[in-house]
């Protein structure tokens, strides 16, 4: 397994911007953020940095604010590859997929925000490209959302895209678990449909 850690967003917006992440808290998954990237260089892991950016005079995220500006806890870091995006998924428009056959990766290890735009977006992306994917549940985040379709805490929202990725998508795992797994070798999670939606149907009915 040859794995790279993506760091998507981690940007001022999402912390002391116009969307403020809502949970896990933001000193949490700042705090996990920085383990997964040290861990990575520790372990000999490329980190690759992602930044989300628009046109000067966007409400988020616009190019030379201080939203658009990496969070010092991904600057303060060395990393191996810097990219700039401006769609959800990382490989939408970048170097991204190049980069990491020219390096041999078969594997991406996802942090950063948002739990359900970016960071999903990019775990199924990745999924159908045959990549592997590991997802950080505490090094990620999100916030509360509501629109003409309904309305979602932040904490509901993010623990209902886990329990999708690691249905198809991803091996869901915390920072620490991911940790342990690249020092000693151990597999992570595999995602299973059918033992996820067995495992509903049983809670389901044990609920009834």
């Amino acid at each position: 397994m040859n794995r790279a850690l993506l760091v998507i967003d981690v940007q001022n917006e999402y912390i002391s911007g116009n969307l403020p992440i809502g949970f896990p808290h933001p000193e949490v998954s700042l705090a996990n953020v920085g383990k997964a990237m040290d861990a990575a260089a520790e372990a000999g892991i490329p980190v690759v940095v992602v930044q989300q950016t628009a046109p000067e005079g966007s409400p988020i995220f616009a190019r030379g604010s201080h939203g658009f500006d990496l969070h010092p806890v991904v600057s303060s870091r060395g990393h191996d590859h810097v990219m700039e995006k401006t769609l959800p998924s990382c490989f939408t428009g970048t170097d991204l997929a190049g980069w990491l056959t020219d390096h041999g990766i078969d594997t991406i290890v996802i942090a950063g925000y948002m739990t359900q735009n970016c960071d999903e977006s990019t775990a199924r992306d990745a999924a159908h490209r045959g990549l592997n994917v590991e997802f950080l549940s505490d090094a990620t985040g999100t916030l509360a959302m509501s629109n003409r379709a309904g309305s979602l805490g932040a904490e509901e929202l993010h623990t209902a895209v886990l329990v999708v990725l690691q249905s198809r998508f991803a091996s869901v795992l915390s920072t620490d678990e991911w940790i342990q797994a690249v020092k000693h070798g151990t597999p992570t999670p595999r995602p299973d449909i059918f033992a996820s939606t067995q495992a509903g149907r049983d809670a389901a009915a044990n609920r009834d």
